[in-house]
C-alpha cells in the first residue's frame, strides 16, 4: 500500500473526490463524478508525480441504483495500481467523457461498455456495438436484463430451455438406437 500515493492523491482531487481515498492491498482507488473524469484523468496521465501511463482496463457496472465507469491505471512511480471510479451515473441515459484523448485503445473498451451496459461515452467516435448485432436493443450485463427462460424470476416454474433440441437430419429409429447403445 503506497500511503504517499494516498496523500498525493487526496492533496490534489480532494474537492473533486465523492469518497475518502480507498487502499486495499497493491490497489488504490478513488471515485469522481463524470463531470470530473477528463480532468482528473488528465492530471493523474500529464502530472509528473503522478504519471499514470497506462489504462489496463476500462469497464462498466451496473449497481442496481446508478451505472459507473471504472478505469485501471498504472503509474511507474508507484507499486499501486489506481482505480478511478466515475460514479453516480444515471440508470436511464448513462453517460461519461470519453478517454480516447490520452489513451487510443479506450475506444474498444469504452464500445464494450456501450454494448453491455448502454453507457454512451460523449467524445468517442466510433459509440456503437462491438459484440451484439447493430438492431439488439437490449444491454445483457445490466441488471435489469432477464432472458426469457431464466427461472430465477419465476419461481417454481423451472428451468424452460430456450432452444428445443431436435434429432440430426438424416437420423432414423435404427440410428438412433445405435447411439444410445454406444453413447
Amino acid at each position: 500500500m503506497d500511503r504517499a500515493l494516498r496523500s498525493r492523491l487526496e492533496r490534489r482531487f480532494g474537492e473533486r473526490l465523492l469518497s475518502p481515498v480507498v487502499q486495499r492491498h497493491d490497489e488504490t482507488e478513488i471515485r469522481v463524478a463524470a463531470a470530473d473524469v477528463v480532468d482528473t484523468v488528465r492530471a493523474l496521465h500529464d502530472e509528473p508525480d503522478l504519471h499514470f501511463i497506462l489504462l489496463a482496463d476500462l469497464a462498466g457496472v451496473d449497481t442496481g441504483t446508478h451505472m459507473q465507469v471504472v478505469y485501471h491505471l498504472w503509474s511507474e512511480r508507484t507499486a499501486d495500481w489506481l482505480r478511478v471510479v466515475a460514479d453516480g451515473l444515471d440508470r436511464e441515459a448513462p453517460r461519461c467523457p470519453s478517454v480516447t484523448f490520452l489513451w487510443k485503445g479506450a475506444e474498444w473498451m469504452e464500445r464494450e461498455a456501450y454494448d453491455m451496459f448502454g453507457i454512451v461515452f460523449e467524445g468517442n467516435r466510433d459509440v456503437r456495438r462491438i459484440y451484439l448485432p447493430a438492431a439488439y436493443t437490449s444491454f445483457p450485463l445490466r441488471k435489469d436484463f432477464h432472458l426469457a427462460d431464466d427461472a430465477s424470476r419465476s419461481p417454481g416454474m423451472g428451468v424452460r430451455p430456450m432452444e428445443e433440441t431436435l434429432p440430426p437430419r438424416d437420423a432414423t429409429p435404427a440410428t438412433n438406437i445405435r447411439r444410445a447403445q454406444a453413447g
